[in-house]
């Protein structure tokens, strides 16, 4: 299955030994000290690629959003028309791009903002899964007012969480970078993150919201309802 031209390919990131350790070590101590206080990061490989080397050790998943006090997530049911996407959980990616998107968008001081967003990798009839893939959109109006502030990634135990199925295609499969937990989840470790940190910032793409709405109600299958 080929991806359409819109969707984006995570920026390439070839890290060496010593880099990976350095992650690594970074991470070791990140969860010593907790989620008391900010991960103190400062390496000079950018955050997303510390995120992403995080995020595919699969022992922790993602959940970005502004508020940098969270010290207990609580399950809610979000509205989406996904069947996943919509059960009454605490969500997280397993991805580390994806949740820094969260982070940096400012819905509050943009009340009303809706979005179309995700990550996938598509895997052959083999089951070799391809390299990530992101689709980020929010409405239009907000877009043209740059909508960003300085948000919290937060690292959640993966132990409870359940990733979405794979969505079978003709020719292999789609797999969601996302997870699900049905019970109360406790951070064990946080990272804040600026708009410059996000490496796709400047190819968010914008959406009226009425087009988006209809195009889902008309075809629920048809993600990300791409406006051209």
């Amino acid at each position: 299955m080929q991806l359409p031209a819109y969707w984006i390919p995570r920026p390439s990131a070839r890290l060496d030994r010593r880099t990976r350790t350095c992650f690594d070590r970074l991470l070791d101590t990140a969860l010593d000290h907790g989620p008391d206080r900010p991960l103190d990061y400062r390496l000079a490989a950018p955050k997303w690629q510390f995120l992403c080397h995080v995020a595919d050790r699969a022992d922790v998943v993602l959940h970005g959003t502004g508020d940098p006090g969270i010290r207990r997530f609580e399950p809610r049911r979000p509205a989406d028309p996904l069947d996943f996407s919509s059960r009454h959980a605490v969500f997280a990616a397993t991805d580390g791009i994806w949740p820094m998107f969260y982070a940096v968008l400012d819905r509050d001081r943009q009340p009303g903002t809706r979005t179309c967003n995700a990550c996938v990798r598509v895997g052959d009839a083999t089951g070799r899964l391809g390299e990530p893939h992101y689709f980020f959109s929010v409405t239009r109006t907000a877009l043209a007012r740059r909508p960003w502030r300085t948000g919290t990634v937060y690292l959640l135990p993966a132990t409870g969480f359940e990733r979405q199925p794979p969505i079978p295609t003709a020719d292999g499969t789609v797999r969601v970078a996302q997870a699900a937990s049905g019970t109360p989840v406790e951070p064990v470790a946080r990272l804040q993150v600026q708009p410059a940190d996000f490496p796709i910032l400047h190819r968010v793409h914008g959406h009226d919201d009425a087009v988006l709405a209809a195009r889902a109600a008309a075809d629920p299958e048809g993600f990300p309802w791409f406006e051209g």
